[in-house]
């Protein structure tokens, strides 16, 4: 899958993994080419020189994707989502970088994918999981360029994995008798008021 990459499935555990793309290294071999190319045509000092590959070095990384994992644990009934900068991490000389949240996975109610505008790129996707509270949180941090099929690829395993599809239906199921019921009560009563009604005229003719 271009989106994740499947690192573990089992029956009680997944485990999805991103890495940075074609793209992301591309740009970053290019970025600093540039760097490198200033400093070594130029006729400046030393530091000039090492400010010239530093700078680019730092832009290119500032641009470069991020390391993502998206872990889905039944058995704890949570999901962790993990993600590192490499920008961020050298910023802070690896003391940061790192961020974690954590999900309740019997929240989760439903996954689907989202269009997205990249800028300077045009339309990216990404996966977004709608918890039963009313907000909805992206499955990674960005969206990924071309084809919608590799997103909903691993939105499918996902309703596959969690039976997503079972819950909606017999929630659905359940809505429908609930109205089926307000339905039959509505028409008891209606029945109730015509025999009152009924037995109202034949008083006032007696």
């Amino acid at each position: 899958m271009g989106y994740m990459m499947v690192e573990e499935h089992s029956s009680t555990l997944l485990h999805l993994k991103r890495s940075p793309g074609l793209r992301s290294w591309s740009l970053l071999v290019g970025i600093v080419s540039v760097g490198l190319a200033a400093a070594y045509y130029s006729s400046d000092s030393v530091l000039w020189k090492l400010f010239y590959v530093t700078g680019c070095l730092f832009v290119a990384m500032q641009n470069m994707e991020e390391w993502e994992d998206a872990i889905f644990d039944k058995t704890r009934n949570l999901i962790e989502l993990k993600t590192m900068s490499l920008y961020a991490s050298v910023l802070t000389l690896w003391r940061r970088g790192q961020e974690k949240i954590v999900l309740d996975l019997t929240q989760l109610c439903d996954v689907c994918v989202q269009e997205e505008r990249v800028r300077y790129l045009g339309k990216g996707y990404l996966l977004m999981l709608r918890l039963a509270a009313g907000f909805s949180y992206p499955l990674t941090q960005s969206a990924t360029l071309g084809g919608r099929s590799d997103v909903e690829a691993v939105a499918a395993l996902l309703k596959r994995f969690l039976g997503l599809e079972e819950q909606q239906q017999l929630r659905q199921q359940e809505e429908d008798y609930g109205g089926e019921e307000d339905s039959l009560d509505n028409s008891s009563d209606e029945a109730d008021e015509a025999d009152e009604a009924d037995e109202a005229d034949e008083a006032d003719e007696l």
